[in-house]
């Protein structure tokens, strides 16, 4: 594709311009509108109703994790006792903000019974649609099918696998956003630094990185996981810092390609320190490829973080994660299908959404965009 520019008609190959100068190129076009490089992007996204099925399908993921507390607990979310108004749910974040009041009523009390014992008929009360919380045990209930009672069943201890699903969105959710965000960090520094200034400290970065991904990662990970305390900030931790070569490589290219651009040149010669070339004027412009890659880093971590759940290896057991409830369904099968229906269409679901997103943003992100 060529555009006719300025008045000496010049011909600019679009085709062969990098992303971030092709928003500036078409906008000096005669008769383009000004768009920013991210602008068309967002415009070229939205084009990818897939994708953008998937942004939506991720936005929910967040806003049921963020609202767990509100969706799946046996605290009621709201009662009137003796002409006086609770928030019960509230009272762990009311503890934590020392909020006096919350410290002094209703402590280490169950409200079920304490409202079959207590309440008169003036009394009422609103739970949240699954009024049990993650850990709540039942023996009675143990390894019930899906009911009105408990929607999605419980599990061979009698915790409602409900409640658990909607409280492990928070863990998984967590574990890939945390976990790519070190890795993501790690990447960036030693990609730009190789990439920028070449010679040894490229050599050193590249053998290092080379080191890295002939290790299989998910055995490195099993291995360091066995040593450590069950604890999901080790999961977090462990997955973030064997996972950055693939964010240092596509860094390092960039950098490569963008530090003889004429604006890093004109940069230097102006006399801006190298920090301020690096992270002020290079490394904006080549975040797009890393922003696909921490997206596909994401579902890549929500899934190596419920296989290690699911062999033991991941949260404790007393946290509610996708892992863990597929890990209690093996010696249930085929009798305990829920556990294993449930839990793996949620894996499925986050994971493909994910992809998708990021396919999405590879696509929108390519240098060739059309309009």
């Amino acid at each position: 594709m060529k555009k006719e520019l300025g008045r000496e008609s010049q011909l600019v190959d679009v085709g062969t311009l990098e992303a971030p100068a092709l928003a500036p190129i078409l906008a000096a076009s005669p008769g383009a509108s000004s768009e920013s490089y991210w602008e068309v992007v967002g415009r070229q996204f939205r084009k990818n109703k897939v994708a953008v099925v998937g942004l939506i399908i991720v936005i929910l993921l967040f806003a049921l994790a963020m609202s767990a507390d509100f969706i799946a607990n046996d605290k009621p979310l709201v009662m009137n006792y003796h002409g006086q108004v609770y928030f019960p749910v509230l009272k762990d974040y009311a503890v934590w903000l020392r909020l006096s009041r919350w410290q002094q009523s209703f402590q280490n009390i169950s409200y079920k019974e304490f409202i079959a014992a207590n309440f008169k008929e003036s009394d009422w009360v609103w739970f949240p649609p699954v009024h049990y919380s993650p850990n709540d045990i039942n023996l009675k209930d143990a390894i019930q099918p899906p009911s009105t009672q408990h929607f999605l069943g419980t599990d061979e201890i009698g915790r409602d696998v409900a409640s658990r699903l909607v409280h492990g969105s928070r863990v998984s959710l967590s574990v890939g956003f945390v976990a790519v965000s070190i890795y993501v960090l790690i990447g960036l520094i030693i990609g730009a630094l190789a990439g920028y200034y070449g010679g040894i400290v490229d050599i050193v970065a590249s053998r290092l990185i080379e080191i890295m991904l002939t290790i299989p990662t998910f055995f490195l990970i099993i291995t360091v996981v066995a040593f450590l305390p069950q604890s999901i900030f080790n999961i977090m931790v462990v997955i973030g810092i064997t996972n950055w070569p693939t964010v240092a490589r596509l860094t390092r290219g960039e950098f490569l390609k963008a530090k003889s651009l004429e604006y890093v040149v004109a940069a230097r010669a102006l006399g801006a320190t190298d920090f301020r070339i690096i992270f002020r004027h290079v490394l904006p412009n080549t975040l797009a490829p890393v922003f696909v890659a921490a997206t596909f880093g994401i579902a890549s971590a929500i899934l190596i973080e419920s296989t290690l759940s699911f062999l033991g290896f991941g949260v404790p057991p007393s946290t509610a994660s996708w892992g863990s409830i597929l890990s209690s369904a093996r010696q249930l099968l085929p009798s305990g299908w829920w556990l294993t229906a449930f839990p793996g269409f949620a894996i499925f679901l986050t994971v493909t959404s994910y992809n998708l997103l990021g396919e999405g943003l590879r696509d929108a992100a390519d240098p060739r965009l059309k309009t």
